[in-house]
């Protein structure tokens, strides 16, 4: 099977045959159905479990060969806002506050706030460079430039299309954490030898937030919808999961809900690491991402082939 196309389609649709679109339901030999087939669906059937192969790595490739243009400008964008926290954060407010307070299984710990500050800081960069991905990218090869009309002309189902974009935002979201981890490794931060296993953990937070983002990108008319995700999702989440300070601070109530946030279970897994300690209760906090990632990535390929069904 041939990659599709790195150049990005701009309305060319109406050039293809609007039979070979593909819905995520399995079609004659493999073959994507054609749009009526969508239409007849129940809208239970949109639900229907993933039928996924591994037609899904052209689509990443292809958009791994796009970016490969922009690596440089993309690059600097992704780390150069976590990187002003850290310094400003960091080793401004650090300077005043000392050292934070944190509950451990051996007791109170006493942290530089620059240490604590950067291993949540680094999962809030995961969050936020899967997520940018999952929406203004993805939305714009979906709704604007109309790329994954023209990868579904080619024998690649919807579910293949979004799987990628999936795992493509989760391997932008390593990309950019790598970056800042070696500049935290360059200042001193942290020299922990288990920040080697807070790698693949930061890849999962990048996946579990490119599902949940992926959701909004379904339901996404325009690129002002976003605004939504990150005031009333992102930016309470940042302050009540532990980046910039413990969260033993918060109300009872407010602690409890927090436990089961996801960057509160990002950051439960990371922080110990770059404390050269072992996560408490690790497979809880990976079985609550694990449960997000499932969940958001099931609905967000349901209402993206229902939007696809229209």
């Amino acid at each position: 099977m041939k990659t599709p196309s790195n150049k990005e389609p701009a309305g060319e649709e109406g050039n293809h045959d609007q039979g070979t679109r593909g819905t995520g339901f399995a079609g004659p030999q493999g073959a994507p159905p054609s749009r009526g087939v969508a239409r007849s669906a129940a809208g239970g059937a949109h639900f229907a479990r993933p039928r996924l192969s591994m037609r899904w790595w052209p689509v990443f490739l292809r958009n791994l060969l796009v970016w490969k243009k922009l690596a440089i400008p993309s690059l600097v964008g992704n780390i150069a806002e976590p990187l002003m926290w850290l310094v400003a954060f960091g080793y401004g407010m650090g300077a005043l506050v000392g050292q934070v307070n944190m509950a451990t299984p051996q007791g109170s710990v006493a942290v530089p706030y620059i240490l604590f500050l950067a291993s949540g800081s680094i999962c809030m960069s995961a969050m936020n460079a899967a997520s940018f991905e999952a929406l203004y990218s993805a939305f714009s090869r979906m709704h604007v430039q109309k790329t994954w009309d023209g990868i579904m002309n080619a024998p690649v189902s919807l579910d293949d299309v979004v799987l990628a974009e999936m795992l493509w935002a989760g391997f932008k979201a390593l990309f950019s954490v790598t970056a800042i981890m070696v500049v935290m490794l360059a200042l001193g931060i942290s020299h922990s030898p288990k920040l080697l296993l807070a790698w693949p953990v930061l890849l999962g937070v990048g996946i579990t937030f490119s599902c949940i983002a992926l959701v909004f990108n379904a339901l996404a008319k325009g690129y002002d919808f976003f605004t939504y995700y990150f005031t009333l999702f992102l930016t309470p989440m940042m302050f009540l999961s532990g980046v910039f300070f413990p969260r033993e601070q918060l109300p009872g109530v407010v602690k409890l809900f927090s436990d089961w946030l996801p960057l509160t279970n990002a950051v439960e897994l990371v922080r110990p690491l770059f404390m050269d300690q072992w996560p408490e209760r690790p497979w809880l906090h990976a079985a609550v991402l694990l449960v997000y990632t499932v969940a958001a990535f099931w609905t967000a390929l349901a209402l993206t082939r229902k939007r696809f069904a229209k």
